[in-house]
């Protein structure tokens, strides 16, 4: 089994405040809301461990019950030392061979990359660290402060977590360590080391983002990276999309053409039954919240539900602010984000009954306005926070929202605005219907999700 165990111990006492720094929200939730998100939804965990301090476990508890989580089975008690929550999450378990992967609730952003490779690692070692190279020169200083040596980076590291175990070592080590009058610890892998130096201590890739929340600057950086997160896609259909799509119900706004037109094709392919509208195929405009709500109830009334909705539609004007004419910007305000609000609007109570599924597409200028784009970029930094917030909001319904973000992509809109351009410097519009059907039926919600070359 793999156990992940998140340590949320900590007072937050280098914070400030009296709260500690794993209850604060950031992008909508709680750290510790965040970091249970990724083990709860990375399919090779198999139960979640849940360590605080007595205090707070009615707090961490009523999260559990809150978010629904089906893989936490303990909430355990932690003390006043960090090692005393790692020791607890020892005891509460008798198999030896189990793996532990013991994870600080205040790293929201590891992600199943690290999970996975910590798990894969773990099959050839007994102890697993998570690290990344150290990019700053490192000095040691005696004490007048004065530097006394200064160690080559290229065999240093910076400590992340999670650090996994089969349960055995970890238990060994703490045996031994527990025994020393001057023991001193900060980390679970520095208790191998050294009292189990014979036992190799292998190391993992973390990431740069992968951060840990020490200090109140910290959290307006994890904002922002939360803001920027994205996932990358895979350019392969996903078994799962060709077990689950069949006989579902699939409405796609903008299905005549580009992005549209290629995902209405491979969702009928893999099964589903898919109705398709466009201004140019059937007169529905996504601007007209009658049309989209008639629409809706039409399909709704023919088949009892609908499960997945796909809004493509956009235009892109390419010009200074000072030259586009008003009607120009009302018209892609209206269809870049004023027709995806409707269209969320208008679905979410039947995606509600399915606990369904909808995608809109953004663009890689929404993180930076650009020269040229101001209307453009901007409303597809709306359409983000339009994901971003209603995931939040449909959260306790199942209704799923995510947005996609292909590069620059071989469409009709992208011949109108840059003429004919190189063979093979665009991405196929079949990537990213590939990448909006793994995402319909993925567990993602308020995602962004990349789609590469």
């Amino acid at each position: 089994m793999n156990i992940a165990v998140i340590l949320a111990g900590g007072s937050g006492s280098r914070l400030g405040g009296t709260l500690p720094k794993q209850f604060l929200k950031v992008a909508g939730k709680k750290i510790i809301e965040h970091t249970i998100d990724v083990f709860e939804n990375n399919d090779l965990i198999d139960e979640i461990a849940i360590v605080s301090k007595e205090e707070f476990i009615s707090d961490v508890e009523d999260i559990v019950v809150t978010n629904q989580y089906r893989k936490v089975k303990k909430v355990l008690t932690g003390g006043k030392e960090r090692y005393d929550s790692s020791l607890s999450a020892i005891a509460a378990y008798d198999d030896d061979d189990i793996n532990l992967l013991l994870h600080d609730a205040v790293r929201p952003l590891v992600n199943d990359r690290i999970i996975n490779d910590c798990i894969e690692a773990l099959k050839s070692y007994r102890a697993v660290d998570v690290a990344i190279k150290t990019t700053d020169t490192i000095i040691e200083v005696d004490n007048d402060n004065c530097i006394s040596m200064i160690p080559p980076r290229r065999v240093l590291r910076n400590g992340q977590t999670p650090q996994c175990f089969k349960r055995g070592v970890i238990r060994k080590a703490y045996e031994i360590a527990l025994k020393d009058p001057n023991f001193v610890t900060t980390d679970d892998c520095g208790v191998v080391r050294k009292y189990l130096p014979e036992e190799p201590v292998y190391v993992v890739n973390g990431e740069v983002f992968n951060m840990k929340v020490t200090y109140m600057e910290d959290l307006f950086l994890l904002d922002k990276l939360y803001q920027l997160r994205s996932i990358s896609s895979t350019k392969e259909v996903l078994d799962i999309s060709r077990q689950v799509l069949p006989n579902k119900v699939m409405v796609v706004f903008g299905g005549s053409m580009g992005i549209g037109e290629e995902t209405v094709k491979l969702a009928r392919e893999l099964g589903a039954v898919v109705y398709s509208f466009s201004r140019s195929q059937n007169g529905v405009d996504i601007t007209n919240a009658d049309q989209v709500r008639q629409t809706l109830h039409d399909i709704h009334q023919r088949n009892g539900h609908i499960d997945y909705v796909v809004c493509t539609p956009g235009i892109l004007i390419k010009q200074p602010l000072s030259a586009i004419s008003y009607e120009d910007i009302t018209s892609s305000i209206n269809i870049n984000y004023l027709g995806a609000v409707i269209v969320a609007k208008e679905s979410f109570e039947y995606l509600r009954q399915t606990k369904g599924s909808l995608i809109f597409y953004t663009s890689s200028s929404y993180t930076r306005g650009r020269m040229l784009y101001s209307i453009y970029s901007s409303t597809k930094a709306a359409i983000v926070n339009l994901v971003q917030a209603l995931s939040e909001e449909w959260f306790g319904f199942d209704v799923r929202i995510n947005c996609i973000n292909p590069e620059r992509t071989r469409t009709p809109m992208r011949l109108n605005s840059f003429g004919i351009e190189p063979e093979g410097s665009l991405l196929e519009p079949k990537y990213v219907a590939i990448a909006t059907i793994n995402t319909l039926v993925s567990k993602y919600s308020g995602q962004v999700i990349d789609v590469r070359r």
